[in-house]
């Protein structure tokens, strides 16, 4: 039977480890946000010369929802409304998206991205289409899945 003293420090020691671990994964998701960034900056640079990640995030987002109306993207990325109007008319200028009134509100807008926004994206995208797999290449399945499911409970904040 453990001491008290035992059982402190035994309490210690698992939050000084677990502490430690969580400062590492701290430190190597540091590492996977800078690569994404450099990813998406490359892309938005592909897509448009001089086109900013943050107008490529909102393009993608687009792209990705097929239509969505211009207040619910706002929601979606938590971002200024004045900031985001700009934003899409420049990638409506661009002829990367379209912007339609909606139906059930003549005051609002639905957005949805063009065949041209649709091309560019695909071709700018294409270097780089393959990181991933490539880099999870000698992986076992159950690995690649196991790691989802793992970021997916980290994500909404639940137990694995």
């Amino acid at each position: 039977m453990r001491t008290p003293a035992e059982a402190d420090s035994t309490a210690t020691d698992e939050f000084q480890a677990r502490t430690d671990a969580v400062r590492a994964l701290e430190g190597e998701f540091g590492e996977l946000i800078a690569r994404m960034r450099r990813h998406l900056m490359e892309n938005a640079q592909r897509v448009s010369p001089g086109m900013l990640p943050g107008a490529y995030k909102v393009f993608t987002t687009i792209v990705h929802r097929a239509c969505i109306a211009q207040s619910a993207l706002a929601e979606h990325l938590v971002v200024d409304k004045g900031q985001l109007s700009r934003t899409v008319r420049k990638l409506e200028q661009l002829g990367l998206i379209r912007r339609d009134p909606d139906p059930e509100d003549g005051r609002a807008s639905i957005l949805s991205p063009t065949e041209l926004g649709l091309e560019r994206l695909a071709a700018a995208r294409a270097p780089q289409e393959d990181t991933l797999v490539k880099a999870l290449h000698g992986w076992p399945i159950d690995d690649i899945r196991n790691l989802t499911r793992l970021l997916h409970a980290l994500t909404t904040s639940s137990l694995p």
